[in-house]
């Protein structure tokens, strides 16, 4: 009997199961080892008292991703997963109380921009053209294409040039935009995908476009559901997903992986290992120093991580009707703050939000009468030392205490659950360097031939998808990172073509 092509997945989040599947659809038997009691990974979930809090990402955009990893199969992604659209996008929020609805609809965000300065609308819509020229690059052209050797990335410079990349979010935006308040409304965007927009590169406002193109939408249920008919798609095609299953180390012989061994010693062979965890952790805790002449500890230390994030979960008694699904409730402070959390990593007196409101969209995500939230605020990572076992309760407390006094009258004395993460979440859980949320910056040097490449230069059948490799953070990129694998994997020697049932599976979503 022919051997089968075999790949073992480190990692259930979201491009890891798409990995997976992509694996799976190409004739690959694929075996998913997760850490966690959990798939979905930053997506994961915490259900409490009745409540059902998303962990980590909540905007999905690029909806047609998803469509395509069910079309790979001839299934329709619609018969398993809905998606809505939200409106507004965002609603920013300013400590003067005005507010600004972040919208796709061209004369609504015209007439939003009016409202603050009307000498912007015309430098909108120049920056938007601006915009839409960098997604055509960044995006349609680059997103799903490996950057494997120095040449790739010398064939783009002249159109980053053109382009202005070398300028920051911030930069670019300001050369178009007048209003200090509409300059943030239209840079905040990088902080989703772990960026300081008064660092990260211009080539990051392609988010701006592709939200106008592809809106930005909900998943009923919330990103558990997308979870989890990510894995029951899996599974119908003859995946295998095992959960509690640390892994601890890739096995190489010569210079190639050939098997992934977890904590419990257990080994497991294969002819390819793609990771979905962390590319730091895994070359500098899996991957012994003999096999790392490129990725050694001293470079990979070197690295400029993402800031970490603080969430602080909490379900209501009382309902809050006039609050939108995603509100972004910015500080008294904006460049000095992020100068705080990327720079300084200090943990700042003050502090900007990410508040997420989806029982706007689904009810279903709490008990009946009930609201479910969670605030997310942008800290500084492990590096910076804070003690969160120390500090963590208090910041929670002050989260709350300035919701209440900016959006949701009577917050403290109508919450019934609350719960939070930190740094440590990050650090522990997700195994993530420096408890970052993103990992590496999406700075410049850090994005495209400079990150972690999807194809390892150091070890033979050891890939790379995910946050922290090539295109980056999101999930648009994370699924992104996914496609790039179609083009540096090889086709199996063998295909599986038998429908494999799994038993060793039991869904904890």
């Amino acid at each position: 009997m022919p051997r089968i092509s075999r790949a073992v997945v480190i990692g259930a989040g979201l491009g890891g199961l798409a990995a997976a599947l992509r694996l799976r659809a190409r004739g690959y038997a694929v075996t998913v080892l997760e850490a966690r009691d959990q798939a979905g990974g930053r997506a994961g979930v915490f259900r409490q008292d009745g409540f059902q809090f998303d962990a980590g990402p909540t905007v999905v955009t690029a909806p047609y991703l998803f469509d395509e990893l069910w079309q790979l199969f001839g299934e329709r992604r619609e018969d398993h997963l809905t998606f809505t659209p939200v409106d507004p996008f965002y609603r920013v929020q300013f400590t003067t109380g005005e507010h600004f609805d972040y919208v796709g609809d061209e004369e609504r965000i015209l007439e939003e921009i009016r409202k603050f300065n009307p000498a912007d609308v015309d430098g909108y819509r120049r920056m938007v053209e601006h915009a839409k020229k960098i997604f055509e690059i960044g995006y349609l052209k680059l997103a799903d294409v490996p950057f494997e050797r120095l040449s790739d990335m010398l064939r783009v410079v002249p159109a980053m040039l053109r382009l202005k990349s070398h300028r920051s979010v911030y930069q670019l935006v300001s050369s178009y935009i007048q209003d200090d308040r509409l300059r943030q409304v239209f840079t905040f965007q990088p902080l989703l995908v772990g960026g300081n927009p008064f660092d990260t590169s211009s080539i990051y406002m392609l988010i701006h476009y592709l939200e106008r193109k592809w809106g930005v939408h909900w998943a009923r249920g919330g990103t558990a559901a997308i979870v989890q008919a990510m894995v029951d798609l899996l599974i119908r095609q003859g995946g295998e997903l095992h959960l509690n299953t640390p892994v601890a180390e890739v096995e190489i012989q010569g210079d190639h992986a050939v098997a992934v061994n977890d904590v419990t010693g257990k080994s497991w062979p294969c002819d390819l290992v793609v990771a979905n965890a962390d590319p730091s952790v895994v070359y500098t805790r899996m991957i012994s120093a003999r096999y790392r002449a490129k990725h050694n500890d001293a470079r990979v230390a070197g690295i400029r991580q993402s800031m970490s994030a603080f969430v602080t979960y909490f379900g209501t008694k009382k309902t809050y009707p006039d609050l939108k699904h995603h509100t972004i409730v910015l500080g008294p402070r904006y460049k000095g703050l992020l100068d705080d959390v990327f720079n300084r990593k200090v943990l700042a007196d003050d502090f900007s939000l990410y508040l997420h409101a989806p029982t706007r969209s689904d009810p279903s995500m709490a008990p009946p009468g009930h609201e479910a939230f969670y605030a997310l605020s942008p800290i500084p990572n492990n590096r910076s030392g804070i003690r969160w076992d120390r500090q963590g309760e208090a910041y929670q407390e002050k989260i709350l205490e300035s919701l209440e006094a900016r959006l949701l009258p009577g917050l403290r004395d109508n919450i019934v659950t609350k719960s939070f993460i930190d740094a440590r979440f990050f650090a522990k859980d997700l195994r993530s360097y420096d408890g970052a949320a993103f990992g590496p910056q999406p700075l410049l040097t850090q994005s495209a031939w400079f990150r972690y490449h999807n194809r390892s230069e150091d070890v033979g059948g050891l890939y790379f998808v995910g946050a922290g490799t090539h295109p980056g953070a999101g999930i648009p990129g994370v699924l992104s990172s996914a496609k790039v694998l179609d083009r540096v994997i090889p086709e199996p020697d063998t295909a599986d073509v038998v429908h494999v049932e799994t038993h060793k599976y039991r869904s904890a979503m």
